[in-house]
């Protein structure tokens, strides 16, 4: 037996270089094969991130709403790919056309080649599947401004519009070859193209929707509703954090010299300097080290260095993620006090912070790295001039108006024919129950109407 199995070992090493090399790939093929595989392993680390997701909001929420926060995520992120494949990509990529400064018309439905062209750095396939990804992450990030209160029906509706127009507008502006794009706009990876305009939709909906029921007393004065799972949450920003690599180094979209390293450095330590930034500044103003706090300025450290990840030296990416940090301790305490109710922070982690990383561009950007990735000019402080800073405070203020426009425009008209929010007593009794017939924990929620504020 012991003969045999050499033998079949010594026949194996003899044929395989053989069958394995029967056509010697060229340079060009293995580098596009590299890159094929680098960026469908970041496609699914991106897509991953809808778990994360799904644990940051059921965790920040209560009880009787964790099966709906969790089965509506995936419905969604569903929904979203056929909306995408069908229109979303067109508008945000499509070819050429007389109105491209302002968006694609083309590869409706798309059809993609079965394999890369000779030539490609990688197969269309796997660009459409990346770009999907980060669509469902923006849209995700809108549903916290729904989270509690909002009819599952117009996350249904909402949906359509936002990733078959709203999204893929902002991407073609600036990803796309669109009129920011030509102005030299800087944003690696989308603390504008998803974060923000994200964030936006979800401050729509929050205004919209007004704050759940509790959250205001009579005077003004704000009560405290706590998330029902902290683990959850702070599982979710691991899982969220994972995910960022490729969500930042994915943006690469090659393999090449391993630039993508760089881009995964500056993005580990904008996240660290946020979640260290918020814990303090938590503790040195309330006397007390919020878990809350500091899970939100990692987040929002991550979110700030997406967009100059690819744009700012080290150091600038620690600095960086140290003000994210502070800034959304802050953030959180001034949309309280204007009464906008965001259980899930997406305004202060994803907006506040999106707006930070994308005019840090235009402070911390160098020369240098503008050049290697071929997009606008370095920064203030590199260059001295205030050109790229100008580009990206106009990238913000037009992307905001634009959603906030779009966003009021399909939230209102839906909040007058279908309704919007849950009735008062669908509210109290949970989601779970009123939309779906089931509590996502059955056993601790034991009949309807009790113990439902756990």
């Amino acid at each position: 037996m012991i003969k045999k199995t050499i033998l079949a070992l010594g026949i194996f090493t003899l044929l395989f270089p053989v069958a394995a090399f029967a056509e010697d790939p060229s340079a060009a093929t293995l580098n596009m094969g590299l890159n094929s595989l680098w960026v469908m392993l970041s496609f699914v680390l991106v897509l991953l991130m809808q778990g994360g997701f799904i644990l940051l909001e059921t965790g920040s929420t209560r009880m009787k709403n964790a099966g709906h926060v969790a089965g509506k995520t995936i419905f969604t992120t569903g929904l979203a790919a056929l909306v995408y494949w069908a229109f979303g990509y067109g508008i945000a990529f499509g070819g050429d056309s007389a109105v491209n400064a302002l968006f694609g018309w083309g590869n409706f439905f798309f059809d993609p080649s079965i394999t890369a062209s000779e030539g490609d750095n990688y197969p269309s396939t796997v660009f459409f599947l990346f770009q999907l990804a980060f669509a469902a992450v923006s849209l995700s990030i809108a549903w916290g401004g729904f989270a509690e209160r909002a009819k599952l029906s117009s996350y249904i509706v909402f949906t359509l519009f936002f990733v078959a127009i709203i999204y893929p507008v902002v991407a073609h502006w600036i990803w796309g070859g669109g009129w920011l794009a030509e102005d030299g706009a800087q944003d690696f990876a989308g603390s504008t193209v998803v974060h923000l305009t994200g964030a936006l939709a979800a401050f729509v909906a929050t205004v919209l929707l007004k704050p759940r029921i509790g959250k205001f007393n009579k005077d003004g004065s704000a009560n405290e509703i706590l998330g029902h799972n902290q683990v959850f949450t702070a599982l979710s920003v691991l899982l969220l954090w994972v995910g960022w690599f490729g969500f930042n180094a994915g943006s690469t979209v090659a393999i090449g010299d391993g630039f993508f390293g760089f881009v995964a450095f500056n993005t580990m330590l904008g996240a660290g300097a946020g979640g260290v930034a918020a814990l303090l500044i938590s503790w040195a103003v309330t006397g007390k080290a919020d878990i809350t706090t500091m899970l939100n300025g990692t987040l929002a450290g991550l979110v700030a260095i997406t967009a100059s990840c690819a744009f700012v030296d080290p150091w600038a990416a620690v600095v960086i993620g140290l003000v994210a940090g502070v800034l959304v301790f802050y953030s959180v305490k001034f949309f309280e006090k204007i009464k906008v109710d965001d259980p899930i922070y997406a305004l202060s982690v994803h907006g506040m912070a999106g707006i930070w990383g994308t005019l840090a561009n235009g402070i911390f950007a160098t020369q240098a790295l503008a050049d290697k990735v071929g997009i606008g000019t370095g920064g203030l402080i590199d260059t001295g001039s205030w050109k790229q800073l100008w580009v990206q405070f106009e990238s913000v203020v037009v992307v905001g108006a634009f959603v906030l426009a779009a966003s009021f425009l399909i939230l209102g008209v839906m909040k007058l024919i279908i309704g919007f929010r849950v009735t008062e007593e669908q509210e109290i009794i949970g989601l779970d129950l009123s939309e779906h017939g089931a509590y996502g924990y059955p056993e601790q929620m034991k009949k309807p109407g009790h113990n439902i504020q756990n």
